[in-house]
């Protein structure tokens, strides 16, 4: 277990050196920041004096500091700022010089109303890359309108995708929006700072919920619109709608397995007791089976049924085939698997306790991620970086709210058990 806060180590990662003003809220902007973070960026995390929304979201120890905010705010430091006032939208500014990244959540209109729009960033730090994840494409008629994760699924097709039992569209039980645009995101400022570091200039990125997702859904769904069809028709890859495409029921339980290729199904029928099969004109090629997926997926439905889930957790690892359990969400943390590679980790936060995080599933041989912050109180590092950026003490602690206090930028190392 680490103790007690922060940093807990020197960064490491490979964006050890960059900097990032975060002026994001929700899901889709602290995940993104906490990803560079993860990887060594510096992110200063700018929040108004009430804190980010999510501090109030879901169970905690304490106020503020709720779980929903707490799993995504690793490997940052907080400032409180009102930017209702000049003299703190002017901080924001003055924070922006020293920094390398600026992301936001804001609207346009929003941010261009505050002056912190990317012009107005750009004027003060030219070399800046300004990043935001809007609902929709800058340049469009929907440009300031508001979006969230669920109002993106129905638009994208996914929720229509997605029909319950009786044919309604249902949304995801995850934010996959906000979570995969966070990651797109994170990897376009990275992008934007090689850039950079080729080129000299910075640049204003933005990643567009809808137009994201809608590339996202159509990767695999475009299928015969991929081939010019103008009205529309054809569109959706005909394996993924098929009704025995789901976790295979076994005599005990379930068990998931995928072939893709001709030796894969070679092996899964031959698995089965269905070998005969590889004869049959209708699963021979894989347009074949495409065409008869249905029937394909009912085979090997109705074969998995006579064992159970055990026999054929061997049979497959046997066959070399591509197959895996069902979790509950509740068994996770008991996972022989994920216990033997350490993925669930245990902090101990000053104020909150026992933390536990997930690790970095990202390995770089030479530069890896690591936690150097535990998810910080509201405005916890106010005195700190606004002395950082050249105020006194008496003017930060008139910006933040707060008196003087004795700060320190000195790492502290400490101990993993």
């Amino acid at each position: 277990m680490h103790t007690p806060q922060q940093p807990l180590d020197l960064p490491t990662g490979p964006l050890t050196g960059v900097r990032v003003i975060d002026l994001t809220i929700n899901v889709l902007g602290p995940v993104a920041t906490q990803l560079l973070g993860d990887m060594g960026a510096d992110v200063i995390k700018i929040e108004p004096p009430e804190g980010d929304q999510n501090r109030k979201n879901g169970p905690g120890r304490n106020p503020d500091m709720a779980v929903f905010y707490t799993i995504m705010n690793r490997n940052k430091r907080s400032v409180s700022l009102n930017l209702k006032l000049a003299e703190c939208r002017e901080a924001v500014l003055r924070l922006a010089e020293t920094a390398d990244v600026f992301i936001h959540s804001m609207r346009p209109s929003a941010a261009k109303r505050l002056g912190i729009d990317y012009e107005s960033v750009k004027a003060r730090n030219p070399r800046i890359i300004y990043a935001s994840g809007p609902g929709y494409r800058p340049d469009g008629p929907y440009k300031d309108r508001p979006a969230f994760d669920d109002v993106i699924q129905g638009e994208t097709g996914i929720a229509a995708m997605n029909r319950d039992a009786d044919g309604s569209p249902r949304y995801f039980p995850t934010v996959i929006v906000d979570k995969f645009c966070g990651y797109v995101l994170a990897s376009s400022v990275s992008m934007a700072l090689y850039h950079r570091e080729r080129t000299g200039l910075g640049q204003c990125v933005q990643v567009p919920m809808f137009e994201t997702m809608l590339q996202f859904n159509l990767f695999e769904h475009l299928w015969e619109g991929a081939l010019g069809s103008a009205d529309g028709k054809g569109l959706g890859y005909t394996r993924m709608f098929s009704s025995h495409r789901r976790p295979y029921a076994t005599k005990d339980g379930h068990i998931c397995l995928l072939a893709v290729n001709n030796d894969q199904w070679r092996r899964v029928l031959c698995a089965i007791d269905a070998a005969h099969l590889l004869e049959d004109p209708r699963f021979g090629r894989m347009a074949d089976r495409m065409r008869n997926i249905n029937e394909l997926y009912r085979v090997v439905s109705d074969a998995i049924r006579t064992r159970t889930t055990a026999e054929w957790n061997a049979i497959f690892a046997a066959a070399d085939v591509p197959h895996g359990p069902v979790r509950e969400l509740n068994d996770l943390m008991q996972d022989e698997y994920i216990k033997a590679t350490g993925f669930f980790q245990h902090y101990e936060h000053p104020t909150e306790g026992d933390m536990v995080m997930t690790s970095i599933p990202v390995h770089f041989s030479e530069s890896p991620g690591n936690v150097r912050y535990l998810p910080p109180n509201l405005g916890e590092h106010s005195i700190e970086i606004l002395l950082e950026a050249g105020y006194t003490p008496s003017e930060a602690a008139k910006l933040s709210g707060r008196m003087p206090v004795e700060t320190t930028t000195t790492p502290e190392t400490i101990t993993k058990a």
